[in-house]
């Protein structure tokens, strides 16, 4: 039976040896990046414009999927343009547009890692563009293993970046929490077996994550010391 959804008092605590965060929504506060470069992509594609909150829910999703969720019927070649113009926006817009961490992320992720927690990311951003906001974020001697969409055949929601994590890591999933904000998140780490753990800051609702069926859901990252460890 599920963890009642909820707050997390110290007598849940478990004694999880893997976390696998997502990065976009749950460790930094990118929309704006992603918004900002998903409308001018748009933009200069000649298409129709689209919203904030239409171009907000699809991220998670691998970037030619984010096009064709917005656009579809489309012919495969105008995702991958797409792709490739927003990659390219993108980071031209970093310049302009600092991500930055949500509060308390850095100290959380200092705290788990001393107490010996392995941390890693799973994420539908490239590999290279994963590795350069961390780097600017400061966050990336946390890290141990790294899994950007292209270095999987099959993105979120499939299992297939969890399973390479665990694989790399030597964790069983039944010792692993994926943490996430977006409905691809949860059922991504569900398909592989693991635990998942919902958060309310980044671009999923509470009810998105209800309804992908989130093992725990949490208002603040530093919650999660009292879950797991």
């Amino acid at each position: 039976m599920k963890q009642e959804l909820c707050n997390f008092a110290e007598n849940t605590a478990m004694d999880m040896k893997l976390l696998i965060f997502d990065f976009d929504g749950t460790l930094g506060d990118t929309n704006r990046n992603i918004v900002t470069t998903m409308q001018m992509t748009i933009a200069e594609m000649h298409l129709p414009e689209r919203s904030d909150a239409q171009c907000s829910s699809t991220i998670g999703l691998p970037l030619a999927g984010c096009f064709a969720a917005l656009f579809p019927g489309m012919d495969e070649s105008v995702y991958l343009k797409c792709a490739e113009t927003y990659r390219r926006i993108f980071a031209d817009n970093l310049r302009h547009i600092t991500p930055q961490p949500f509060p308390h992320v850095k100290e959380t992720l200092k705290s788990l890692s001393e107490q010996g927690v392995v941390l890693t990311i799973a994420s539908s951003r490239s590999h290279a563009s994963l590795v350069e906001l961390i780097h600017g974020m400061g966050i990336s001697s946390y890290f141990s293993f790294l899994i950007g969409a292209d270095d999987v055949e099959h993105a979120k929601p499939e299992p297939e970046p969890v399973l390479n994590i665990l694989a790399a890591t030597h964790t069983d999933a039944r010792d692993t929490l994926v943490v996430g904000d977006m409905a691809v998140d949860i059922l991504m780490g569900a398909r592989a077996g693991a635990l998942t753990c919902g958060v309310t800051w980044g671009n999923g609702s509470r009810h998105e994550l209800e309804q992908a069926g989130a093992d725990y859901i949490i208002e603040s990252i530093d919650e999660l010391e009292n879950l797991i460890v």
